[in-house]
């Protein structure tokens, strides 16, 4: 498991530090390669003429990337309402969006205006994605804190038993449970020297306790099941997490990092 991003995040940092950013830009665009976002399919030849679209602008940025020795690898495409931008979905890393040419990668979100709040138009696209990894975890292979009395909601959050914001928001656990809120931890050490500790709790026969042993700076002892703490950890990073605790709700919508129950209660109920 390695704990670097790849070159694609480091070459998009280092060019620029604006918030909106892009890895490479020129004035002049090869008109003939685009591939012009389609408008919402009708019919099975929309349907056909959008896959194809996407197909092909897989096919174009990994060749591309692979030109730029940028090892990343594109996971899916998806049009925004934004005419000649896609959404990019790309393995071990956030998403980003990319010009229909296949010639330019944009980091960082792409926001409408004009409404009576600015709307990132990569969110809804993300959490569906998000909805269906979360949808994939097994309940046994999560660290659970079920709601006391009815569960009105139900969240996972990205968690590290080192972070200071994670013990922040765990001791906060009752009343959060207090309030029909289902918590599920998902393992996530940000670095590989977390790795072991992480693993200890997830083989644990109590997880809580081991949670709350090592939170406390206890020494847990070694790892000795197949665990799916780095498998949780990829996933995160598929989804983009970048820090911990980061929350998000079953349809997959990220929430924030640390929220007292209050807070965490009034966006579940937006």
């Amino acid at each position: 498991m390695q704990f670097t991003r790849s070159k694609l995040m480091t070459t998009c940092l280092v060019a620029t530090t604006l918030a909106f950013s892009a890895c490479s830009k020129s004035p002049q665009t090869d008109k003939d390669d685009t591939l012009t976002a389609t408008a919402p399919a009708t019919g099975q030849a929309s349907n056909l003429t959008e896959r194809n679209a996407q197909k092909k602008l897989i096919e174009t940025l990994q060749n591309n990337l692979k030109t730029s020795n940028i090892n990343a690898k594109i996971l899916d495409v998806k049009a925004t309402e934004v005419p000649n931008i896609y959404w990019i979905s790309i393995e071990g890393m956030s998403s980003v969006y990319a010009t229909s040419d296949g010639k330019y990668i944009i980091q960082g979100d792409v926001i409408r205006i004009g409404d009576k709040e600015p709307h990132s138009i990569g969110d809804k696209l993300q959490a569906v994605e998000n909805k269906k990894h979360l949808a994939a975890l097994k309940k046994e292979d999560l660290l659970v804190y079920p709601a006391k009395g009815q569960t009105k909601h139900i969240i996972y959050v990205f968690t590290d038993a080192s972070c200071p914001y994670c013990h922040k928001l765990h001791e906060h656990m009752g009343e959060i449970n207090a309030k029909g809120i289902e918590v599920r931890y998902i393992a996530w050490p940000r670095g590989p020297q977390f790795m072991p500790a992480m693993e200890s709790i997830w083989c644990s026969t109590d997880r809580q306790k081991a949670f709350d042993q090592a939170i406390s700076g206890a020494q847990l002892p070694p790892a000795t099941c197949q665990n799916p703490v780095k498998d949780q950890y990829q996933m995160g990073l598929n989804m983009g997490v970048n820090g911990t605790p980061a929350i998000y709700n079953q349809e997959g919508q990220y929430l924030g990092g640390y929220l007292t129950a209050d807070e965490l209660e009034q966006r579940l109920n937006k």
